[in-house]
């Protein structure tokens, strides 16, 4: 594994990208961050972090995703192997809200946001960003936010969790070949509020009542209505009231 650190960058998204399209990186290159002045989550949402707290990295990913169909597939690899490396770190009552925030408790601890490229040889290539809330305190109007420094009230070493991640990355990748079933069982099942009537509501601002029930295959989430029917979403088309 090859880990590029840098003191500031604008995005490790996108510096990897740019290292991507001009070298052939080793697969599993990491680029990690003590500062990012654009990061970025989903559907161009802004990740802030108060700099040097916190881990911010980026990994590539080749050889695993085929085609454009199955790309969610990475996304379930990568939330549930941040969710085990925190888990050894014994960070308390992790879930994935969808489609892969990292939740402690109510609060969101970390972010993921999957960027694929489709190389002219149709090869994908897949930068996964990572960011994750590890020794920040200060969460002042955030009211949904908290860090692993104040989930478990001691700071935490982001060298290691670095390496623990990628690690548990590969062994998931690895794992995936013969049971992808049951990872994304488990994905089902880490499910933040699954199973539990919740408010929604669409990009309109109409409020409604809904329940997940699960993820389909191109990860949609799967929510059933009052009046019985269940419907899929995409990322943006429906937020959590929470």
């Amino acid at each position: 594994m090859k880990l590029i650190k840098l003191d500031a960058i604008d995005s490790t998204n996108d510096f990897l990208k740019s290292l991507a399209s001009k070298d052939e990186l080793d697969n599993f290159t990491v680029v990690t961050a003590e500062n990012q002045t654009k990061g970025k989550g989903q559907m161009g949402a802004i990740w802030q972090s108060e700099s040097g707290k916190n881990l911010i990295m980026s990994v590539l990913v080749k050889d695993f995703l085929f085609d454009t169909e199955h790309f969610f597939n990475l996304s379930v690899i990568v939330s549930l192997s941040v969710i085990d490396a925190l888990k050894t770190l014994n960070i308390p009552d992790l879930c994935i809200k969808w489609p892969n925030d990292i939740m402690s408790y109510n609060k969101k601890v970390g972010g993921i946001l999957i960027e694929n490229t489709i190389k002219s040889d149709g090869r994908i290539v897949s930068v996964v960003g990572i960011g994750l809330n590890v020794n920040q305190t200060n969460f002042e109007n955030l009211p949904h936010a908290s860090s692993l420094a104040v989930i478990c009230k001691t700071e935490f070493d982001k060298n290691a969790l670095v390496l623990l991640i990628i690690e548990k990355i590969q062994q998931k990748i690895k794992f995936w070949e013969t049971n992808s079933a049951d990872l994304w069982k488990v994905y089902f099942n880490s499910l933040f509020k699954k199973g539990v009537p919740m408010p929604f509501k669409n990009p309109s601002g109409q409020n409604f009542m809904g329940i997940i029930q699960g993820v389909s295959p191109i990860g949609q989430i799967q929510i059933l209505l009052e009046d019985d029917s269940v419907s899929e979403f995409e990322i943006k088309e429906i937020q959590m009231l929470y």
